[in-house]
């Protein structure tokens, strides 16, 4: 019998060597733990903090379990106790109308990131498909704006919306966002560079002008980048704070970055509601850990589409 020793591919790694346990292979898995680990700690100290009970928190503060187990701080957040539980708990007795400020946020952020996505897809489908005279000089001018400060626009932007007598109105915390951003632009031209012009010019054969050319190829053929570019932006309207604080003071137009503010402000035993602190952040920050735990692997794979050429 003859056998035949078939050598591997050059460059591939066999299986027993790849699952192999090296030391250098543990120490760079400790290190990650040990990462995740710190990553994850805020986390379980504001759930733990959440589940404690207001009156004894501060006896066993450095407790690594819930002091005196409790869903109270929860039911406070949620409307669904009494202002004689709230008390009674260590709560403040503040009122939070969390369902209003929720989808304010909601609002506000969808919106935000649907004008960003479109206009700035539009913008770089400009700047990588199609040549017109200054096409990079303009570029290269858009992506200074990345080096101005945000905090530099805000008094312009609060000054025009005072004037258009927006504030205190969904139009004001959204139209200084709506519009392309430069991250946006650049984020979107970077992945149309790679898209094969065989493809583009062929439709064109066909008769398809640059609007049916891009909704019909350029955008289903970029859905990845696309939804990593809107979770990016929804993540970020969602954070913001300092802008919405500014135009939208009022109750009725309130987001929750600014309600959870205030909520920490409105203290009138003296001492903050830390457990309904904590309780209104986990479950405010909870929409946009589900979009992270769902979209995840995509935002991964696209940022590597992306890559700068």
């Amino acid at each position: 019998m003859v056998t035949v020793d078939v050598a591997a591919p050059a460059g591939r790694i066999p299986a027993r060597e790849a699952g192999r346990a090296t030391p250098g292979r543990i120490v760079a898995w400790a290190c990650l733990v040990v990462i995740i680990l710190i990553t994850l700690f805020p986390f379980y100290w504001m759930l733990r903090t959440a589940l404690s009970n207001g009156t004894t928190l501060a006896t066993a503060g450095s407790s690594w379990l819930p002091v005196d187990f409790t869903w109270g701080a929860f039911r406070r957040v949620l409307g669904l106790a009494t202002l004689e539980e709230a008390q009674a708990e260590g709560g403040t007795g503040s009122a939070v109308d969390f369902w209003v400020y929720l989808r304010n946020s909601v609002l506000v952020a969808a919106l935000i990131t649907a004008g960003q996505v479109f206009f700035g897809a539009l913008a770089a489908y400009a700047f990588a498909r199609m040549r017109w005279p200054g096409r990079d000089a303009v570029f290269f001018v858009l992506l200074t704006a990345l080096m101005v400060p945000p905090i530099f626009t805000q008094l312009p932007n609060f000054l025009l919306m005072r004037d258009l007598g927006l504030v205190n109105t969904y139009a004001a915390l959204v139209l200084p966002f709506f519009f392309m951003t430069p991250f946006a632009v650049f984020f979107l031209r970077q992945f149309f560079l790679g898209i094969s012009r065989e493809i583009e010019e062929a439709a064109r054969l066909d008769g398809a002008g640059h609007v049916r050319t891009f909704f019909r190829i350029i955008v289903p053929m970029s859905w990845g980048p696309i939804t990593t570019l809107a979770l990016l932006q929804y993540v970020q309207a969602w954070n913001e704070y300092f802008w919405p604080l500014l135009v939208g003071s009022e109750r009725s137009v309130r987001t929750l970055t600014v309600a959870l503010g205030v909520f920490r402000a409105q203290t009138p035993q003296g001492n903050p509601d830390w457990p309904g602190l904590m309780a209104a952040t986990l479950i405010a920050a909870l929409p946009v850990l589900l979009l992270f735990i769902a979209f995840g692997r995509r935002i991964v794979d696209s940022i590597g589409f992306s890559g700068i050429k």
